[in-house]
């Protein structure tokens, strides 16, 4: 691998209501080697406590992308939607020329956990649109998101995807970068990934022309993986 990320290096935030993990910096935490990778700018995993969440705030020119691990998030935005999101779903908000939207634990009793991730856009300034869908469970590489919103994938306005991957019995998972980037990062459990063990909340990256062999080392571990232009 070209970049490794261990969870155990990542920027940490908590505000009692919120305990959030950043992958690359983000808020309060800021460290210049790690801005991103290639066009992926944030991944955050967040802990919301019950009853307490996001009040409403402003994005703009953003690809905003949440994968609920646990829970149900409340969504409100000024495009009115107003809609629950589930553990199991994704959703994926083009904030364009601007909204508001605010994100709240739907439960009193039990937190919320998710996935909160960022993409820059590849043009800028376009209209703002809301989309969210259950995601599969099935075994492998199943693609959730994508620019053209090919085979029921969930659309973005940039030349990038992201898949979901679990365990397909023992087999190995294949991929290759080509002329592209990659990136994994583990949601859950342990992966060997080209021998190397990473667990959850690792992440690593690659570049150009690279095979990655990912071995599951636990059957309900799950990760996923971003398919991203190289960078300049």
């Amino acid at each position: 691998m070209d970049y490794f990320r261990p969870a155990s290096a990542r920027g940490r935030a908590d505000f009692g209501w919120l305990r959030s993990a950043h992958s690359f910096s983000f808020g309060r935490y800021y460290d210049p080697q790690h801005m991103g990778f290639s066009v992926l700018r944030v991944i955050n995993d967040d802990w919301v406590a019950p009853a307490s969440g996001f009040d409403i705030h402003p994005h703009r020119d953003m690809e905003i992308i949440s994968y609920i691990t646990g829970g149900t998030i409340e969504h409100r935005d000024s495009m009115g939607n107003a809609y629950q999101i589930p553990a199991g779903d994704i959703q994926v908000m083009s904030a364009g020329t601007g909204i508001t939207h605010s994100e709240y634990n739907a439960s009193k009793q039990d937190p919320l956990t998710f996935l909160q991730i960022w993409i820059t856009p590849a043009v800028n300034s376009v209209t703002p649109s809301y989309a969210q869908q259950a995601v599969s469970d099935q075994p492998g590489l199943v693609w959730l998101v994508s620019r053209t919103g090919e085979h029921g994938t969930l659309k973005i306005n940039q030349d990038a995807r992201i898949a979901r991957i679990a365990p397909n019995d023992a087999q190995p998972i294949e991929l290759n970068t080509a002329q592209r980037f990659g990136y994994l990062h583990v949601v859950r459990g342990s992966i060997q990934v080209n021998g190397q063990l990473l667990t959850t909340g690792d992440g690593a990256g690659f570049v150009q022309d690279r095979a990655v062999t990912l071995t599951f080392a636990e059957q309900d571990a799950e990760a996923l993986w971003f398919d991203l232009p190289a960078a300049d």
